[in-house]
């Protein structure tokens, strides 16, 4: 039993206790937690739930229980290819920022000594997140364009004969943009995984007569999964909520599930754009259990 005491406003204390079971400090200290998550995740995610069984014409909505808007969600072919489409853009940028993440993460972890230096290098690369989102993806647009500095060297050195059109508002351009928004989630969490790397493991696997390729595949790489698997949940989950960038770098070619609820809200039709998000929730939760079946990050959080 816990025992707390409570001090009146004289000089004298108070006689009564007030005696709470020993299990219930740990609830009463977690429940301002509870309370804000509840209010501000779980209940819009429930709200977003219950208006996606409801009906709607083209001026509002009205409260009811229908399941069509799951059943032209899933039964659409369009949807589903929008929802494939969306999956090929996580997975490729999630390839590149990943391969890029971890060798970056491993320069700064392994070939600079000095901790200092680490940490300006690392805020180097944090650079780039001074400016907003939109700015930095608009920012290649005047490099990929059909004017833009790329093509005028191409084209200055003889290489192409005319200006290359897919550099820009393509899946390269969509792409190339998400590498650059989201690597730096990727480098967080695998610097931050091999910075807790004891550096004698690996001198002892040099020892031992390992090569350089085997201590990065048989110690590195293993005592960095924690890391690589938290920056894949960032990565993936990033990707598949965004509608901006698929938007201005594709021109409108190309479609992704974000967008494509960005414009079914434009259009009024609510409920549909709730469905998709419950699915496009559930499909993000599936992804993200199967991350954490594979590796364990507990150890890492």
């Amino acid at each position: 039993m816990t025992t707390v005491r409570l001090i009146g406003v004289s000089d004298k204390p108070s006689a009564r206790t007030l005696r709470l079971p020993a299990w219930l400090p740990p609830y009463l200290q977690a429940a301002p937690l509870t309370l804000i998550l509840a209010a501000f995740l779980l209940a819009p995610i429930l709200l977003i739930a219950v208006v996606s069984f409801w009906d709607y014409d083209f001026a509002q909505m009205y409260p009811d229980f229908v399941t069509f808007n799951y059943t032209e969600t899933l039964g659409s072919w369009v949807t589903w290819k929008t929802y494939l489409n969306t999956l090929k853009f996580a997975a490729i940028v999630w390839v590149i920022t990943l391969f890029i993440g971890f060798w970056v993460a491993y320069f700064l972890a392994f070939h600079i000594r000095s901790s200092a230096m680490q940490t300006v290098l690392f805020l180097v690369c944090t650079v780039p997140f001074l400016t907003s989102n939109i700015i930095r993806m608009i920012s290649w647009i005047p490099v990929l364009g059909r004017n833009g500095l790329i093509n005028q060297a191409l084209v200055g050195a003889g290489i192409v004969p005319q200006p290359i059109e897919w550099l820009l508002y393509s899946d390269f351009a969509v792409v190339l943009a998400m590498v650059h928004l989201y690597t730096l989630f990727m480098v967080t969490p695998i610097f931050n995984t091999l910075t807790r790397i004891d550096k004698s493991l690996v001198e002892a696997a040099r020892d031992a007569g390992a090569s350089s390729w085997q201590i990065l595949t048989n110690v590195i790489i293993p005592l960095a999964k924690p890391g690589m698997a938290i920056g894949t949940i960032f990565v993936v989950t990033l990707v598949m909520a965004d509608f901006s960038t698929v938007q201005v770098m594709s021109g409108g070619q190309s479609a992704s599930v974000a967008l494509m609820m960005k414009n079914q809200m434009s259009l009024l039709q609510y409920p549909a754009a709730a469905a998709n998000a419950v699915v496009l929730l559930i499909l993000v939760l599936l992804m993200v259990a199967a991350i954490l079946r594979v590796v364990d990050i507990r150890k890492e959080l």
